[in-house]
């Protein structure tokens, strides 16, 4: 058997998204569901997931941090203004 990348599915404000990486940054995470977010940087988003690894299956992702994914975990990604 060759070593496939494992890519699993993450569900990003109810649409799924492939995922070929093990973890995913906040970045990432709001890039998926607003692809204009690196040409506005200055707005900032709350970043929650659900469904994660056992350790820590829900939390904040804050900006700059990465999480470790898992098929299925879920992301809500919401505007909250100016920073």
């Amino acid at each position: 058997m060759s070593e496939q990348k494992k890519v699993v599915t993450l569900i990003v404000e109810g649409s799924p998204h492939e995922w070929p990486k093990e973890e995913i940054t906040y970045a990432e995470v709001v890039t998926l569901e607003v692809p204009s977010y690196p040409q506005h940087p200055e707005i900032t988003y709350s970043v929650k997931y659900k469904k994660g690894h056992g350790n820590k299956p829900e939390g904040v992702l804050a900006p700059g941090a990465s999480v470790k994914v898992k098929d299925r975990m879920e992301f809500s990604v919401s505007e909250t203004g100016q920073s």
